[in-house]
């Protein structure tokens, strides 16, 4: 069943019927503490794919890993509302760890093409929480220990931005500075988390400039870092099992996974 993120006072809320949620697909493990990965489907922000979504969390759940689908705010709703919500997601999970057996320094994001932007998103511009907070989870850190990007939309810049996802997060004509505030590849450091990419070289729709400019970053950061591009697939293939050639970025994920004590 889904988790409403916040049970009144949401921010930058312009429905009140559009509640931002998680869906818990818990591991059982017999109270031994599992790693957890939170689920951004793509979408251009626009909508939420679901077969980058339940599916996906599933997978996880196969190698030993809780998941959590997000079910974040999209058009009409803009920035930041969206990086609202996943960086409440990382914190609520975080929070709530003991309840559900999960390593709380074992927490990572998981996002597809837009979803991808919202993950490095979350993973360049978080916060370790607010003290002060009167709630308790916003207290907590929301820096996720590790990246998985899938075809992900990186720049808000052209040539190699997705604009309907510029439009559909920043409107029409953002600024300058904050076109460059999202082109998420600029805001690498050095406490920026390890990140798997993976992407089509063809893709048409989000062109795989996006993963080298990230990856290039986390180079000069010296970051760890994975990157797999396969030479011919469409956009939005999620775990692309009808594709025998890309699928296997499942396997490639999983090994990293364990390189990182995440599986």
């Amino acid at each position: 069943m889904p988790i409403k993120l916040w049970e009144d006072n949401v921010p930058s809320q312009i429905n009140v019927e559009d509640s931002p949620t998680i869906t818990p697909y818990l591991v059982d493990t017999d109270g031994v503490k599992t790693s957890a990965v939170i689920i951004c489907p793509g979408g251009a922000y626009a909508r939420k794919a679901d077969h980058e979504g339940e599916p996906v969390a599933k997978w996880l759940n196969s190698l030993g890993i809780s998941a959590f689908v997000l079910d974040y705010r999209v058009a009409p709703n803009k920035y930041p509302s969206s990086l609202q919500d996943v960086k409440r997601a990382i914190r609520y999970v975080r929070a709530h760890a003991i309840d559900w057996a999960i390593d709380q320094d074992r927490i990572g994001i998981l996002g597809f093409s837009a979803g991808g932007h919202l993950a490095s998103t979350a993973g360049t511009q978080y916060d370790f929480g607010d003290p002060k907070a009167k709630d308790p989870v916003e207290r907590i850190s929301s820096r996720p220990d590790l990246m998985i990007l899938c075809y992900p939309v990186i720049t808000m810049m052209k040539p190699y931005c997705h604009q309907g996802s510029v439009s559909n997060l920043l409107g029409e004509n953002p600024s300058a500075d904050l076109i460059e505030s999202l082109s998420n590849h600029l805001h690498i450091n050095k406490d920026t988390p390890p990140t798997f990419l993976w992407h089509t070289a063809d893709d048409q729709s989000v062109p795989v400039e996006n993963s080298f400019m990230f990856a290039s970053a986390l180079r000069q950061h010296q970051i760890p870092f994975d990157l797999h591009v396969f030479e011919q697939g469409v956009h939005g293939l999620g775990l692309a099992d009808e594709n025998q050639h890309v699928r296997s970025w499942q396997s490639q994920c999983l090994l990293w996974l364990q390189k990182h004590n995440f599986a």
